[in-house]
């Protein structure tokens, strides 16, 4: 494949999950050696056998997951590998300063003594983006940069990425976000498979049109569904207070229920709680007081293990801390919940064929893009990592999904499938509480929206009945 990126120019580059961005990338960075083709670098051909060749050119990339060591503090890890050091020993002090003048002449606000654990993803990703400008990156490349950033924090990013282009900078912006890429990009390439299938720019492109290529057919970037036909209540929440890591409480007195047949959306900007409710509810945090009932009966206390097993499934937040074991099969991810179940064990003694397909099944039902079941679920791309979380859950048969960033990562073709499987889940009498920042996501699959601002309920409304700037100014709080 060919790609041309020039100076003081945002170039998105767009595909589905597996198309082959990151990997293009990876190469560009030498992260990966290429086969054949060459690179041309300032219209001169470079060869970059490993990320410090990248690094001499001028190349930075910002990760979709970060590289950051969470203990160290933010200028501890922008100088990691190139400190300032006086005598032998690292100059702490002007390693500060250095940090925090390059942090204000790009308008990059962070503070250089603060440690990363302690930082929200919109700053940590401010973070990468100072260490790639603080080793003289002028083509900075963003895979996925928006994945994990509120709507606040992604505005935030694209002003970054206007004044480095402004200041001759170059730009490669990975995404599957197509009204991000009309809003920031002035070129865009369209992969597929591993190919360029067009390149356009956002004048001459509708997101249908962007969607169409990326796919290799239309694609409905609106949920069609029926009226619900809600059934009996599965899911209730009453009065339930939890507090985040620090002790302070995050989810305050929040009340709601979800039932059979229905999809009850919890919209609000990430940070006001929402991780801590889906937590209490699935038993991975304590609550402080309130109840958490299913079907009638009370699980406040109950393990993790015993909710899964009651009937209660959930697609978390992040996927590769809590919804996959990167190092095992496929097959083994498809089977964490019921590993120990039949048919995939008898007599203590587990049963592969079973295993094997099982996940061949799922495999090919959510249309997983792998080579083998056999292979770590750590060599899919994101998206097919979502989508495989996903399978996992939908297959155990829940009463009751909680969705929390169901879509997140994913591209607008495997956006349509998950959304797809969960009005069709619906409509098969399960409950579905969906918890998303964003907000297209709620409006188009949600029947009722709850609003949560600081950790309490502000409103439930009729998603017929709802308006984007109502709900939006209930997500700031102007209740």
């Amino acid at each position: 494949m060919d790609l041309d990126v020039e100076w003081g120019q945002v170039h998105a580059l767009l595909g589905e999950n597996g198309a082959g961005k990151s990997t293009l990338m990876n190469v560009v960075y030498g992260l990966v050696s290429p086969d054949s083709g060459e690179i041309l670098f300032d219209g001169r051909p470079v060869q970059i056998n490993g990320p410090q060749d990248a690094i001499r050119l001028g190349v930075g990339m910002v990760h979709q997951h970060f590289m950051l060591i969470p203990p160290l503090t933010v200028a501890e890890n922008i100088v990691l590998g190139h400190e300032i050091a006086k005598a032998g020993v690292v100059d702490l002090e002007r390693s500060y300063r250095t940090v925090s003048e390059l942090s204000t002449r790009y308008g990059l606000e962070v503070d250089p003594k603060q440690r990363i654990q302690d930082l929200s993803v919109g700053v940590q990703q401010r973070v990468e983006i100072l260490k790639a400008l603080y080793r003289g990156a002028r083509l900075l490349i963003l895979d996925e940069p928006t994945a994990v950033l509120t709507p606040q924090e992604i505005e935030g990013l694209f002003d970054i990425v206007r004044a480095l282009t402004a200041a001759g900078n170059a730009v490669i912006f990975i995404t599957h976000k197509l009204a991000e890429v009309i809003e920031i990009a002035d070129a865009i390439t369209v992969m597929r498979r591993g190919k360029v299938v067009g390149v356009t720019t956002p004048a001459e492109s509708k997101p249908a049109d962007l969607a169409r290529m990326m796919v290799g057919r239309p694609v409905l970037l609106r949920v069609e569904k029926a009226p619900a036909k809600p059934g009996p209540e599965v899911l209730r929440v009453e009065e339930l207070v939890v507090q985040d890591d620090r002790r302070q409480v995050t989810v305050d007195q929040v009340s709601l229920a979800v039932r059979a047949g229905e999809i009850l959306g919890v919209a609000g900007v990430e940070g006001n709680g929402q991780n801590e409710l889906v937590e209490a509810i699935v038993g991975l945090r304590p609550a402080r007081s309130g109840q958490v009932l299913l079907e009638g009966k009370e699980i406040t206390r109950r393990p993790t293990r015993d909710r899964l097993r009651q009937g209660v499934g959930l697609i978390p937040a992040d996927r590769q801390r809590q919804g996959l074991i990167l190092e095992l099969p496929i097959a083994d991810n498809v089977i964490l919940s019921d590993y120990d179940r039949a048919p995939y064990q008898r007599w203590l003694v587990r049963q592969f064929k079973a295993i094997r397909e099982a996940a061949q099944r799922l495999v090919e039902t959510f249309d997983i893009r792998t080579r083998s079941v056999d292979d770590p679920a750590g060599s899919l791309s994101g998206g097919n990592q979502q989508k495989l979380v996903v399978a996992r859950e939908l297959g155990t048969a829940p009463k009751v999904l909680v969705a929390s960033q169901p879509t997140r990562g994913v591209d607008v073709g495997s956006i349509e499938f998950i959304h797809r499987r969960l009005v069709a889940e619906r409509d098969a009498g399960l409950a579905v509480l969906l918890v998303s920042s964003e907000l297209d996501e709620i409006l188009s699959l949600a029947d009722r929206v709850a609003v949560l601002y600081r950790g309490r309920i502000v409103a439930v409304l009729d998603a017929a009945e709802v308006e984007r700037e109502h709900i939006g100014l209930l997500m700031a709080g102007a209740a």
